[in-house]
């Protein structure tokens, strides 16, 4: 499961004891909401159903799968079910691709997600094994679903945005400079990431 809010708050107040510019955002923004998602095949499907659509488009093609396949949309019942059937639902061919290659490995027992390496860089290289799951919705996965302290998802837009605003930058630092910028925050960065994006929503300019 995700941090909890004990976790977040800790991670936090860890951080801004050391970054004046952190501690001056939590003061506006005030601690975030814990991000949870249950660990498992069906967090990581959503994952892909949830790719580049809107989140009531998502729901909407969830909930068609389910209807058709069942809760939790079972992985072996996905492999059966023809192309016809899967687009009915929503889900173009790229996506079925997707969806078939994360099924297919846990069908076989190829992906042991309630065994992932513990090692943050060796999951991750784990789960980007499934085809249409890379770096990005690894390391959401492993914050969200298996809250992990110290996962820091650099690339994210709104994250780069959210550090630029908070440490006052003149401009939005690249994903390199944002993974550089989060070094001092180690092991920290899981809680921090969930900071960026309830910061993120809660401002409309610069600190």
């Amino acid at each position: 499961m995700g941090l909890t809010a004990e976790q977040l708050r800790a991670g936090l107040d860890a951080v801004a004891a050391c970054e004046p510019a952190v501690a001056r955002a939590l003061g506006l923004a005030g601690y975030p909401a814990p991000r949870i998602r249950e660990p498992g095949y069906a967090t990581l499907l959503r994952t892909i159903v949830g790719q580049q659509v809107s989140v009531a488009s998502a729901a909407s093609v969830w909930n068609k799968l389910e209807t058709q396949l069942g809760t939790g949309v079972d992985p072996a019942a996905l492999l059966a079910s023809t192309e016809d059937e899967l687009r009915a639902c929503g889900l173009s061919r790229q996506k079925q691709s997707y969806a078939r290659s994360l099924a297919q490995l846990v069908v076989d027992g190829a992906l042991a997600l309630d065994a992932l390496p513990a090692d943050d860089e060796a999951a991750i290289a784990e789960l980007t094994r499934i085809k249409g799951i890379g770096r990005w919705s690894a390391e959401i996965y492993l914050l969200f679903a298996e809250g992990r302290p110290d996962i820091w998802p650099a690339g994210d837009l709104a994250v780069m945005e959210a550090i630029g605003r908070i440490l006052a930058l003149p401009a939005r630092p690249d994903e390199k400079a944002t993974r550089a910028l989060a070094e001092p925050w180690r092991p920290y960065r899981g809680a921090m990431a969930v900071f960026a994006w309830h910061y993120y929503q809660h401002s409309a300019a610069p600190v």
